[in-house]
């Protein structure tokens, strides 16, 4: 029989700016940073699955992608999603979908670090 994955065990961004990117998710979103990062990235902690900004691998150039992470969804779950959605509103931060019902509680997509979408749930 094939081995087969269990589904993913850690998720990271790719950014110009290491420490803006971090700021943000620590202003914005409320996360701690982990105890131990590697030089090039900002592991969070996070559970289930260990998140990361990190600086730029080898051979990728964001400035010609129409926005970073094109073709993927991150969706992070919180206690309370119109909370958040009301603090990021406050923040200036700009909401690439209202809030909406969805199979996974009340949803909303917000610009992230340096243009990613991200899409926050629950609560």
């Amino acid at each position: 029989m094939p081995v087969a994955i269990d589904g993913p065990d850690f998720v990271a961004l790719q950014v110009h700016d290491l420490e803006a990117a971090a700021a943000f998710c620590e202003q914005h979103l409320g996360l701690r940073r982990a105890a131990v990062s590697p030089p090039h990235a900002v592991v969070f902690d996070t559970e289930p699955t260990p998140f990361a900004v990190r600086a730029l691998l080898p051979g990728v150039d964001l400035a010609d992608a129409p926005r970073p992470g094109l073709g993927v969804v991150l969706w992070f779950r919180t206690p309370d999603a119109h909370q958040l959605h009301d603090q990021l509103v406050a923040a200036g931060i700009k909401i690439l979908a209202p809030m909406a019902d969805s199979p996974f509680g009340p949803m909303f997509s917000f610009e992230g670090p340096e243009g990613y979408t991200l899409t926050a749930h629950g609560g």
